[in-house]
């Protein structure tokens, strides 16, 4: 242990200096010197975790080699220019042409302190650091930030790929705006039921609102920033820190949101301690499932965990931040979709979360579970069935099957509203949008309502006639039915 310790206090000095010759312009020896603090600090961060050190000590050696990575990384991108400038002025041969420069104009990459295989992974950070200045000092600090090792094939995957919400400094990424894929969220309304209102406290531009009222939800809009996103109804969210939101009238209301980045933390404490939600769904990072050090995570993680945790085993496609007019890059982050629900007496989550990993391909065309039903579905597929969404323990019933189970219950609730359109009528009746389709059409084809053209209907003279007249008569013959049925059973 003393050893260890020892040698971590060490590289301290290591890092100092190379440093110094990185800023002297001696780039080779900052190059070898960083690189051996780098193996050396991660030696001692493995040796210090295999003795169970204190989580200090480990946290130091850790440092040590980000710290390392970064010198060497920063010295990585000084050669790469070198190179192409030499190159572009006739004083260094391209890879393959080795005959193309005169002999007293040629130098060889050992020349530079560069061979060829690193080549392209330092141009590509030079090129990750010229599109995001300080691009390497946060990936480096972003893993450390999450309690993993700072290693060059982590910074080498994050500059491979289009700048990300981690590589984006805080300025840059503003209030967090990152718009929800709609394959997330054909996928949760496909597995998850939530109450027939909802709560969508980052609304946005809508990417989470419109798929949650095509459902059938009615939500309840908020965000930090005034964007003059509105509800179908022409609700207006309102605009305020969910940080220091109380809940009101919308206490216990189902939460679905994709909470900013930065804040993700204490925004989901709060909305457990103050709203209280019966469900919860938050789009996350998957490495949130880990993490120690803030007091928060270890709150919504350990105190109040999650029930279930969908994670996508297809990784979803980029979410790049409001504004981008960067390129347009495949994702390098794995989702998944947190589901918190609330147990009887107040407490959240049951020893540990179920983890179902889901495939957002098979939900592309899925239906969405019905508004206000609760609950929620497994995911698994059939291999000669992959049209199906889920296992189910019944036949799928028929369209005319669903009709005639549901006409008259829709018929009362058209009598008591007369005038509708298809959300509040799939709002109203909790039947999914095959379903409300057929029903509107065979009531229109019964002469109990009318179209008004405009994606609206209305309750004509004959429904009030049928429900006044008919409804009753429908009602006793139900009964006598039932009756001669119990007499024979």
């Amino acid at each position: 242990m003393t050893l260890i310790v020892t040698e971590v206090s060490e590289l301290v000095f290591a890092i100092e200096r190379a440093r110094a010759m990185y800023d002297q312009g001696d780039v080779q020896d900052a190059l070898m010197l960083s690189t051996t603090v780098y193996e050396q600090a991660k030696a001692a961060a493995l040796a210090a975790t295999k003795v169970k050190a204190s989580r200090k000590l480990i946290d130091k050696a850790r440092r040590m080699q980000a710290d390392a990575l970064k010198i060497e990384s920063l010295c990585y991108v000084a050669m790469a220019d070198v190179v192409d400038e030499a190159q572009a002025k006739g004083q260094i041969a391209r890879r393959g042409r080795p005959k193309n420069i005169s002999d007293e104009n040629v130098f060889t990459f050992e020349d530079v302190g560069l061979d060829p295989g690193h080549l392209h992974q330092a141009r590509q950070l030079r090129n990750a650091e010229r599109a995001e200045p300080g691009f390497i000092e946060r990936a480096v600090e972003a893993r450390i930030d999450e309690g993993f090792e700072p290693s060059r094939a982590s910074l080498k995957q994050a500059a491979g790929h289009a700048i990300g919400t981690k590589s984006a400094t805080k300025e840059d990424r503003g209030d967090d705006l990152y718009e929800t894929p709609i394959e997330a969220m054909r996928t949760l309304l496909a597995l998850e039921s939530f109450s027939a209102a909802v709560k969508e406290p980052s609304v946005g531009r809508g990417a989470i609102l419109r798929p949650l009222e095509d459902a059938g939800y009615d939500v309840v809009i908020s965000d930090l920033v005034d964007r003059g996103t509105a509800t179908r109804h022409g609700e207006c969210h309102a605009v305020g820190d969910f940080l220091t939101s109380q809940p009101g009238e919308t206490l216990g209301l189902d939460i679905v949101t994709n909470p900013p980045f930065g804040i993700a933390n204490a925004y989901i404490a709060h909305a457990l301690k103050a709203h209280q939600p019966r469900k919860m769904a938050m789009l996350l990072n998957f490495n949130f499932a880990a993490g120690f050090d803030d007091a928060d995570r270890v709150f919504v993680m350990e105190t109040c965990p999650p029930s279930r945790i969908y994670l996508f085993s297809r990784r979803l496609p980029m979410m790049h931040r409001d504004g981008w007019q960067g390129n347009k890059a495949s994702s390098q982050m794995n989702t998944a979709w947190f589901v918190w629900e609330r147990n009887d007496d107040g407490s959240y989550g049951e020893g540990y979360p179920k983890l179902i990993r889901v495939d957002w391909e098979r939900f592309k065309t899925a239906e969405p579970l019905l508004p206000g039903a609760g609950g929620h579905v497994g995911p698994m597929l059939f291999a000669n069935d992959l049209d199906e969404d889920f296992t189910r323990e019944t036949p799928r019933k028929t369209i005319d099957e669903r009709v005639s189970e549901e006409l008259h219950r829709a018929i009362a609730w058209v009598g008591q509203h007369q005038d509708f359109d298809m959300p509040s009528f799939r709002r109203g009746v909790a039947v999914r949008t095959l379903v409300a389709n057929a029903l509107i059409d065979d009531m229109v084809a019964s002469g109990i309502i009318e179209p008004r053209g405009d994606g609206t209907w209305f309750l004509t003279a004959q429904g009030i006639h049928y429900l006044a007249n008919g409804w009753a008569a429908d009602a006793v013959n139900a009964a006598k039915r039932q009756t001669v049925g119990e007499v024979a059973a």
